[in-house]
């Protein structure tokens, strides 16, 4: 774990749970897996406090515990998880495309809490929805239509079982996770349903998920939201290698492989073109014909999709490493050209195409002068976007006899810029906390201003007493205000950009070990 994602780690504790947890998962980040006295003698609290701090990260997923060796239960930390709640927007917002507002408000109640009971989660969305339609003058909703919205997200598999706990001899729970928590997590239990034939012996399975349903703890999915995002990612992709139409097959072939394939899979299951023409929108248009030319051009022209065999009209599966990996090239290539201008970008281009160049032959591909050239070369290489590779001629490595071949290598320069956008996000993150601190006394009197006005709205005042309330912010006060605003808005945005190419850049990275496994 590097530097850098520590001090991201720290900075996202502290800013969703308070210093005194920071201080704590610092302890698990520097020493990794450590018992419940170590974290108490470190981190100088007391014994019950670090007990209730544990107790709520652990309900948040971020801490981990399990038996050492020993017996001993030691307590580790989830640096992943950590890194989701950046993306906890994204999840909610996902939620509210797919599925509409009142599956927004159930992923965000249990984003909130970190796990709880459906019915818990039902009853305080259907009261949220409720509120909001009452002071809008609609009608109220009933529980049945949150609790359906609830089952379409298990389905799914964006919300699950929580982990069923492991407990000793004693009854004290050592470790979370059995044998039965991977047919069951996506489960619900129908307390309504009864069998047909009371005589059929209820199945095994039946009867592990016919237990007391008001108790089980439901959490949000995060690797299915990932899978998710993945795949838009792959879409847009698509949008900008050739167009609008050729994504909606794309997400076509992504939905129709959700089910029969893998999600750590390094390609979508086999789909006959007759399958993909079938579950295509009627509204695009696309007749069969031209269906098989689109696959055609992808095929040839991206590396987004393979053909894999003929019977049928044709077999087409979507390749999501190769995808990923012409993904994050795109993204390494926007870098060089910003970093080092469009000269460097077509050395770049020429290296990734030929691999192994020396500098003779870069300068004839590249139509650029020598000069130019080292330098170009000189500057990528001192900041790790390409390497070296010594090829020698004799045994004693004489520079006269020896051949320098310039290459990239996209894994290391995609760990370098992951390490990077960790250090961005972090510092921005702490621009933003700085911004809101030193303007916290005039944000907080806008607050005040804005809570005054609602309830005179809602007691029915005159515009006379709203305009002399509001009058108690100075027009300097509000320049000030809408600047500061801007500020953290346009921090905000550069948050949601940089975790996009985090995201990016994990999945390649994830891939690559992925292949590295199969191969």
């Amino acid at each position: 774990m590097s530097k850098s994602q520590v001090n991201l780690c720290k900075l996202i504790i502290r800013e969703n749970f308070a210093e005194i947890a920071e201080k704590l998962c610092s302890i698990l980040l520097e020493v990794g897996p450590c018992p419940l006295k170590y974290l108490v003698f470190q981190s100088g609290f007391k014994h019950e406090q670090v007990k209730k701090i544990l107790a709520c990260l652990i309900y948040q997923h971020i801490v981990k515990f399990s038996p050492n060796k020993k017996g001993y239960v030691e307590y580790n930390i989830n640096v992943d998880i950590i890194l989701c709640r950046v993306r906890f927007p994204y999840f909610i917002y996902t939620a509210k495309t797919l599925y509409g507002d009142a599956s927004e408000l159930l992923v965000e109640e249990i984003l909130h809490r970190g796990q709880d009971t459906m019915d818990n989660v039902v009853n305080k969305v259907t009261e949220r929805l409720n509120d909001a339609l009452e002071a809008s003058g609609h009608p109220k909703i009933s529980s049945t239509l949150v609790r359906d919205k609830f089952h379409s997200l298990v389905q799914t598999h964006f919300i699950q079982r929580c982990l069923t706990p492991v407990r000793d001899t004693s009854g004290k729970v050592v470790s979370l996770g059995t044998a039965e928590d991977v047919e069951i997590r996506h489960v619900i239990p129908d307390k309504a349903k009864k069998r047909r034939n009371s005589d059929e012996p209820p199945s095994s399975k039946c009867q592990r998920t016919s237990g007391n349903s008001e108790n089980i703890q439901w959490q949000v999915n995060f690797d299915r939201f990932h899978q998710h995002y993945r795949d838009q990612l792959i879409i847009s992709g698509m949008v900008n290698k050739v167009d609008k139409k050729a994504s909606e097959i794309i997400r076509t072939m992504l939905r129709i492989g959700e089910v029969s394939s893998s999600p750590d899979a390094l390609s979508t299951a086999p789909i006959s073109i007759n399958e993909i023409f079938h579950n295509l929108p009627k509204d695009l248009g696309i007749t069969k014909p031209i269906l098989e030319q689109y696959l055609s051009v992808m095929c040839d022209d991206s590396e987004f999709v393979t053909r894999s065999g003929d019977s049928g009209g044709g077999i087409y599966e979507i390749n999501v490493y190769k995808s990923l990996t012409a993904l994050c090239k795109s993204h390494i290539q926007s870098v060089v050209q910003e970093r080092f201008g469009s000269k460097s970008l077509r050395i770049f281009r020429i290296l990734l195409l030929k691999r192994h160049l020396e500098q003779k032959q870069i300068e004839e591909y590249a139509m650029i002068p020598a000069k130019e050239v080292k330098e170009y070369l000189y500057n990528m290489f001192t900041n790790g976007f390409i390497t070296v590779t010594e090829v020698s001629k004799a045994p004693d490595h004489a520079p006269s006899r020896t051949f320098y071949l310039f290459t990239v290598d996209i894994q290391q320069v995609a760990r370098m810029l992951l390490e990077r956008c960790y250090q961005a996000l972090s510092n921005a993150m702490l621009r933003r906390e700085h911004e809101v601190k030193e303007h916290r006394r005039l944000l907080d009197k806008q607050q005040r201003v804005e809570a005054i006005i609602a309830s005179l709205d809602q007691s029915g005042v005159d515009e006379t007493q709203k305009a002399e309330v509001e009058q108690t912010i100075t027009p300097a006060e509000r320049t000030q205000l809408a600047k500061v605003k801007h500020d953290i808005n346009q921090l905000d945005q550069c948050e949601i950009q940089l975790d996009e190419t985090v995201f990016l850049l994990q999945m390649y990275l994830f891939y690559c070990r992925q292949n590295c496994q199969m191969s």
